[in-house]
């Protein structure tokens, strides 16, 4: 069982599962997200954000998913790295067009611009969670249902309405992410054995369906805040 492990294809499965429980949290992410432009008040924002900061079980949940991202970056540069040396001759350009999406041969590439665009991510808001005194906004606190919390409404809320070049970048980060879905997603599941023609033409249809979901849904966000319509 140790050998499956460190075997091509238990790197696979581990990364394959790896991806399949980050694309968990992006679903709850993107809809915690999504409260920023369903309440002007930002009251519900601020709720959700207070119950993913206080909540046990999610303060379990982090640093497993702090892991996951690891073990997902790890596994996808070394299974990358194995592939490139067990091939040191590129195929021909044209018959790689035909054989494979423009995303499935750059997953490297885009799954390391998501990462760059991560660590921007996690400084701008994790970070200044965390550490509230370095933040960008001064967050300061509010009364939700008599429930004091940290106003991270106003700190989200004021980036995006300062800075529109974090704008652009949170659109393009939400774009990137969307091509490393097109393939990562369908083929995660061929990794653990769904892998016939009928499961891959499905697979491949949802997967661009969560690569529109998380593109779109993400994108929205800044734009709504750059036409002028939050507070």
């Amino acid at each position: 069982m140790s050998n499956f492990w460190t075997s091509s294809i238990g790197k696979k499965v581990v990364m394959s599962l790896s991806g399949l429980f980050l694309i968990t949290f992006l679903c709850v992410h993107l809809a915690l997200n999504l409260l920023l432009i369903f309440d002007n008040s930002g009251e519900l924002f601020n709720q959700g954000a207070h119950f993913m900061a206080t909540n046990p079980l999610i303060k379990v949940v982090e640093p497993v998913l702090a892991i996951g991202f690891i073990i997902h970056i790890i596994w996808a540069s070394v299974l990358t790295l194995q592939n490139q040396k067990a091939r040191p001759v590129k195929y021909n350009k044209r018959n790689q067009s035909q054989n494979a999406t423009w995303a499935s041969r750059n997953m490297f590439i885009i799954g390391g611009l998501v990462l760059i665009f991560l660590a921007i991510h996690l400084y701008n808001f994790w970070w200044n969670i965390k550490f509230p005194s370095l933040s960008f906004v001064e967050m300061g606190s509010v009364q939700v249902n008599g429930v004091e919390m940290e106003n991270t409404y106003a700190m989200v809320a004021g980036l995006f309405k300062e800075s529109i070049v974090y704008c652009v970048i949170y659109i393009i980060g939400a774009i990137f992410l969307g091509l490393h879905l097109t393939h990562g997603f369908w083929s995660a599941f061929q990794s653990i054995g769904f892998s016939n023609d009928l499961w891959r033409k499905r697979l491949e249809w949802v997967a661009y369906l969560f690569a529109f979901i998380f593109a779109v849904g993400f994108s929205i966000i800044p734009l709504y805040f750059i036409a002028g319509l939050g507070n």
